[in-house]
Parts: C-alpha cells; structure tokens; sequence
C-alpha cells in the first residue's frame, strides 16, 4: 500500500529535527552542568537532561509522524501507549546519562551512556509505532532496516555524547547536539522506510481525524515541558561550564587537585591541593578563568 512520509512537504521533517536539537542541546547541557557541581545536586541535573533528552525525541517522532498517511487508511494513536513511549524514552535516555554523571569522562562511561541513550531513541520510535492503529491496514518491518536504524541511533548518540562531555568549546557543543538531532531523525526515517502497510479488506471509506489533529493536543504537554527546561536551564550561568577545564572536573571524581602542582600567576601562585566539590559560577576556579588567570577583582 502506498504511503507518503512527507504529506506536509519539508514542513514536518525540518520542525521535527529542530525539535530534536533543541532538546538534545538543553540534554547534554544540563549533563554537562551535572559534572560540574556537588554530589547532591548532580542527580537533578541528570534527571533535568534525562527528561530534555527524552522529549525531544518524542516531540521529533510525532511531528515527523504528522506527515505520515497511507492511502485510503485511516491512522489514529492507542494515547496510553503513544504517552508510555515517552516514559520509556527519559527513563532509558536516563540511564545513560546517570551512567556519565556518575561515573565522568571516561572511555567506559561515554561509550556505554552513548550506546543506552541511542537504544532509548530507537525504544520511543518503536513503542511510538505500536501505538499507531489503522482500520484497514497492518505495519510490517524490514528486519535488516530496522537494525540499521538502531545503530544510526547508537553511533551518532555515542558521538554526541563523546563531544559535548570531552571537549569545552561551543561551538563543539552546538555540533553534538546538531548530531544528536541527526541520530534521532535518521534513526526514525530510517526505520519508517522499513516499514510497509499491508492492505487489509474493509467496506466503507476511512473516516476520522488527520494525523495532525489527534497527534497536536498530544504534543501540547512535552512541548512545554522542553519549555519550561529550557527557562531553568536559560537561568543557570553557563560560562562555568565553558572555561573550567576538564582536569578540574574530572578531580571531583578521582580525588586529585584541581591545580596538579604549582603555577605562576600574575606574580603569585597557585597550589596545588586536595579536590573539593566544584564550586559555583563566580568563585573558586571559574573566577580564575573568568579573570584572564588575574588575582584580585
């Protein structure tokens, strides 16, 4: 049976990926932000991130899913099941991330977070299908597609995450949530074209709702959730997170000091000693920088 992913033109594909970014941005920014402060603070920024994340991707699908028609079917949505693919998206997304912030930069932590943060975007895809229903149709899969899908989703979530949590720039940070936007969407148009509607005999002509119209009042609530994440995290400071070096980081969890050694500093100097929590924008280390590495206001 044919069917057209692309009813609406570039309209949906373009909002869908934006989406995605977005949250992906607001996502691995508040896991960064999680490597920066207390203990006791870190897990609400992971579960910030987690939730960002995972929004994301489920706005990106639904909007995508907008566009979707097959001819002379009629596509509604099982609400309970469409809403739960959104749970399982931030509690998986949530794993990885938790897995990152607590266990810091390393090799293990950034691989194995990427690889459960790109199976949490192929879990919302899928459960998100299940909940599609057709009055005259039945959805069949391409295994193999399937399967690529979900590693285009594995490998770019890893290559997000590697880059935002290991390297301090921007500009940086901007590219990996640019991919982490790629991963979901080429993760789910690539599973859409493994997919095939089988025709089913009914009598009578499909009648009912357009896609938009009974997906729109489902996407009303995450959408304002990526919005109200969006102002909490607008109103943290982020420079602290650009210019405290990953060295310093990294002592909150390994126990060294945030200065290795001594360094000379505008005629002074800088010891090295025991890590402490990382402190808050505006003292401590993140004033250093701020200074241009000057004592004194």
């Amino acid at each position: 049976m044919p069917v057209d992913g692309f009813t609406y033109g570039l309209l949906t594909p373009v909002t869908a990926f934006v989406m995605a970014a977005v949250g992906s941005a607001l996502g691995l920014r508040c896991t960064m932000r999680a490597l920066t402060v207390e203990p006791a603070r870190r897990a609400g920024w992971l579960l910030l991130g987690a939730v960002a994340i995972g929004t994301g991707i489920f706005t990106m699908h639904f909007i995508a899913m907008m566009g979707f028609t097959a001819d002379s079917v009629h596509i509604g949505y099982d609400v309970p099941i469409t809403l739960a693919s959104l749970g399982v998206a931030v509690l998986v997304v949530g794993v990885g991330v938790f897995i990152v912030g607590y266990l810091g930069r390393t090799a293990f932590a950034l691989t194995t977070g990427g690889v459960i943060t790109g199976l949490g975007v192929a879990a919302m895809h899928y459960l998100g299908m299940a909940g599609m229903k057709m009055d005259r149709g039945r959805l069949e899969y391409d295994g193999m597609v399937v399967a690529l899908s979900v590693l285009i989703a594995v490998v770019a979530a890893t290559a997000a995450l590697w880059l935002a949590m290991t390297v301090k720039r921007f500009g940086v940070a901007v590219g990996a949530a640019l991919i982490m936007g790629v991963a979901v969407s080429g993760m789910h148009y690539t599973g859409m074209a493994a997919l095939e509607v089988q025709a089913q005999a009914v009598n009578g002509a499909a009648e009912g709702k357009s896609p938009a119209e009974i997906l729109a009042p489902i996407l009303i609530g995450p959408v304002l959730l990526l919005v109200f994440v969006g102002l909490f995290v607008g109103m943290d400071p982020l420079e602290n997170e650009w210019r405290v070096s990953v060295e310093d980081e990294d002592a909150a969890f390994g126990g060294e000091a945030a200065f290795g050694g001594d360094a000379a500093v505008g005629g002074g100097t800088v010891f090295g000693g025991s890590a402490a929590a990382p402190e808050p924008a505006g003292s401590g280390a993140a004033t250093y920088f701020e200074r241009g590495g000057r004592h004194g206001g």
